[in-house]
């Protein structure tokens, strides 16, 4: 089959074009109002202003890359260098804006299937390269920041090239896909063969297969569809050692699963250049809607109640009254004061708002499901939107990263980070993370606002998604943020939940790893990183920390 996809190089780093980007002009208002925030616009700074040192790459590595791939892919230039120079976190955004140096890599290599991305990293160990494997650039953990570690050189490894479909099996409900597939091609070429991956993620625009793999990505219809690890049946990896071939089969009891070990290895022990991934039927029934129920605990408890019984729709999202509060007052769409009337009459005190959306291969299917978890809502309470709120949500479930834009420009200090734990720690762990943000970025007489959503459900369980919104600091961007990062992972320890539910560890979540874990842990680790990876070329610095970040 081996379909191809037209497409132009990728390396931008800017999260979308800048006429996408937009919010109501109220909303802004209502933001200054809220938070203390300035009018002074701060716009991002041009790619010309910011510093890029002279490539590092030597000349007897650059001609060995030359010969593996070709002249023209192995690219030295300083804008292909500064376009892989960092992922979309707040922290990689404000360097881009000239606050803080960046990690840029020395060269950009484009290889162009398998083979050659094996040949790429034996040259690299032959001339002791740091190699940083880069799909859609989405990390917001540092996961593709080009660290050297103790190498002299580092290459970004673009895998922009590898963006085939290979072949569909369309009775064993498989798909064979190159890593470097974006998300919404691979949908495109399923849906010519009647399926869907049904993962969207935030990063959908851009992320791509081989990037869901490796940080065992969760995507917003989760409940429906699974977390991307569980759709994985084989996978394809090339590691300085030589190549691995693992799974393949529906289920196996030949031994502990290695292909485990690649997924959520973030380009630690390989880089992953082939997946084989279950599919399902595409949908022929999409059905969003939206309800609010009265305070976070008893909506928690209803969404509980929908997972343990199991009656999840396949998006299942639950905001807090401070999201909730933000989702009407920036949408634009909605009337807010004279909603705000109607839930008060309702007798909502504190409206969190749900959203539930049903992707079902018939009308009898929703039905059916949709009946099943409205009888298991009843005794919460819930007041009805309708379709209208939950359809404006699924329009604009991936503008974040284009509002973003926007509120940056406007001084905000804008960021996001997750976590999960079981329900009987989730609603103490939301209050520790919420005051430890609030705490850490409430100085100056400023009022940050902390919100928060449960964006995947599970029958023990559930994730807890954190937004910040203040303004920014113009003495100290990354600082500001930086600590109360530490802040709030320190509290997502002490209260039982997990360094990262979805965004993976790379360089910012190193540090907490261990807690997690433990040290026998990070030794394992270590050990498998040491058999495949014995000189230490791939992705220094990420998971289990052997470098430090930058202050």
């Amino acid at each position: 089959m081996n379909q191809r996809i037209d497409h132009t190089l990728r390396g931008s780093w800017t999260s979308a074009p800048a006429a996408e980007a937009h919010l109501p002009p109220h909303a802004l208002r209502w933001l200054r109002t809220r938070t203390g925030l300035g009018t002074a616009i701060t716009p991002a700074a041009p790619g010309s202003v910011l510093a890029v040192g002279d490539s590092q790459l030597g000349a007897g590595a650059r001609a060995a890359l030359v010969d593996v791939v070709g002249e023209a892919q192995v690219l030295v230039d300083r804008d292909s260098r500064l376009g892989r120079a960092g992922g979309l976190s707040y922290v990689d955004l404000m360097r881009r804006r000239g606050a803080g140096e960046l990690d840029v890599p020395d060269a950009v290599v484009l290889p162009a299937d398998p083979e050659q991305v094996q040949r790429v990293l034996e040259v690299c160990v032959e001339h002791d390269i740091a190699v940083v494997p880069f799909g859609g650039g989405t990390s917001v953990v540092g996961g593709v920041n080009a660290l050297r570690g103790n190498k002299s050189a580092v290459i970004s490894l673009d895998l922009v090239h590898l963006d085939q479909l290979v072949s569909v099996d369309p009775i064993s409900r498989t798909a064979v896909f190159r890593a470097g597939v974006r998300a919404p091609d691979a949908e495109r070429l399923l849906a010519a063969h009647g399926f869907t991956l049904g993962h969207f993620p935030q990063s959908f625009e851009r992320a791509t297969l081989g990037g869901f793999a490796v940080t065992r990505s969760s995507g917003q219809a989760s409940a429906g569809y699974g977390r991307f690890e569980e759709m994985v049946i084989g996978v394809r990896m090339a590691t300085p050692q030589g190549e691995m071939r693992l799974g393949g089969v529906p289920a196996s009891a030949a031994g502990p699963d290695l292909k485990r070990l690649v997924i959520g290895s973030e380009g630690l022990f390989g880089v992953v250049t082939e997946l084989t991934l279950r599919v399902r039927p595409a949908p022929r029934v999409k059905h969003y809607e939206g309800f609010v129920l009265d305070g976070w605990e008893r909506a928690a408890d209803a969404v509980r109640e929908l997972a343990q019984g199991k009656a999840l729709a396949d998006v299942t999202r639950l905001s807090d009254v401070d999201e909730t509060e933000v989702s009407f007052e920036l949408s634009g769409g909605w009337k807010v004061k004279a909603l705000k009337a109607y839930l008060r009459a309702r007798g909502v005190a504190e409206p969190c708002m749900l959203v539930l959306g049903w992707e079902t291969g018939s009308p009898r299917e929703l039905a059916t499901r949709r009946a099943a978890a409205l009888s298991k809502l009843k005794r919460f309470r819930p007041v009805a939107l309708g379709r209208a709120l939950g359809e404006t949500w699924r329009k604009g479930r991936f503008n974040g990263p284009r509002q973003r834009d926007v509120l940056l420009d406007a001084g905000v200090c804008v960021e996001t980070l997750e976590t999960a734990a079981t329900w009987n720690d989730l609603t103490a762990l939301r209050t520790a993370v919420r005051g430890a943000l609030i705490d850490s970025l409430g100085a100056q007489g400023k009022s940050p606002v902390v919100m928060c959503h449960i964006s995947h459900a599970y029958e023990t369980g559930a994730s807890l998604y954190f937004t910040t919104l203040n303004p920014r600091s113009a003495e100290d961007p990354l600082g500001q943020w930086q600590r109360a990062k530490v802040a709030a992972c320190e509290a997502i320890v002490r209260h039982s939940g997990t360094i990262s539910h979805h965004h993976a560890v790379g360089v910012d979540h190193a540090p907490w790893l261990g807690a997690e874990i433990g040290d026998l842990g990070l030794e394992v680790l270590r050990a498998v990183k040491q058999r495949l990876d014995p000189t230490g070329v791939l992705n220094p610095g990420k998971l289990v920390g052997d470098a430090k970040p930058r202050p």
